[in-house]
């Protein structure tokens, strides 16, 4: 009886102690905002934006630099609170001092920048270049907090993945987070070359490790159970990417997308690293 009444006492001290996270108006406001494309805020409910970032530990004033922000979806969030709030969204963009940069890339880089121009809306966001022989994300130290959302796979496959998180680390603050979302092979084996864009737990934490990152927190504000992971185009049969056919070419008008679209999007880790210091 006393073990057990023991046990209570360390679990309400644990429960009491546990922080919580505050409710952020200026966050919420963002979410909400007329900013917001309706295809990205019909994401939300497989996403999370607002618990993801609060997980992350995202404040007011801080410098967050987004890798390979695709689309803009957390583009349209995070540049309004860093206007909102006094701090600095840097976003990472296709490398143009690369002299093997493809016109379609500086072309998309233009599109992406054309696209988020208005101060009103989006204040001043400052861009990196970006790219497997680029330079620093910016001076050493000089960052709160460095994003990157379902983009591990693809720095995988590229061969990439150490200098990201080397150049992650170096321009993080000490105490400064690397904040990580991708898609999430457990409990399955991650297959040879992430040939399905699913990777396991333990690669990323590995991978960030080796760059000096340790890990501080899991959350599971995006696990999805009902992803089997074994789709016939890997993860991009499901939500956003909704593929008929291999690599996406063209599409079957045969193929039955009642089953995948019913899963919604991808089985996700949500991690949370710190660097030392």
């Amino acid at each position: 009886m006393l073990r057990l009444a023991s046990a209570c006492a360390v679990a309400l001290t644990l429960a009491v102690s546990a922080p919580v996270q505050a409710k952020d108006a200026q966050l919420e406001a963002a979410v909400a905002g007329a900013q917001r494309a309706p295809e990205n805020k019909a994401r939300d409910a497989a996403r999370h934006p607002v618990e993801t970032l609060s997980f992350w530990g995202l404040k007011p004033k801080q410098t967050v630099i987004e890798l390979s922000p695709g689309g803009g979806y957390w583009t349209e969030i995070l540049a309004p609170y860093a206007k909102a709030t006094g701090g600095a969204y840097v976003a990472t963009a296709s490398d143009l001092e690369n002299p093997k940069l493809s016109e379609g890339a500086r072309k998309g880089r233009a599109a992406f920048e054309a696209k988020y121009a208005d101060p009103a809306k989006y204040g001043p966001i400052r861009y990196v270049n970006f790219g497997p022989v680029s330079g620093p994300l910016g001076a050493p130290g000089s960052a709160d907090m460095v994003i990157t959302a379902r983009n591990i796979h693809n720095w995988m496959m590229n061969g990439s993945l150490d200098k990201v998180l080397k150049d992650a680390h170096a321009v993080l603050k000490p105490g400064g987070v690397l904040a990580v979302e991708e898609h999430r092979s457990d409990p399955k084996p991650e297959l040879p070359g992430v040939s399905n864009g699913y990777v396991s737990t333990a690669t990323v934490i590995a991978a960030a490790e080796k760059a000096g990152f340790k890990l501080a927190a899991k959350s599971e504000v995006n696990a999805n159970p009902m992803d089997t992971k074994d789709h016939p185009f890997g993860v991009w049969t499901l939500p956003p990417s909704r593929w008929t056919t291999p690599n996406g070419q063209g599409s079957d008008p045969n193929f039955d997308r009642k089953k995948y679209d019913a899963i919604g999007e991808s089985d996700r880790m949500t991690l949370r690293f710190v660097k030392a210091g």
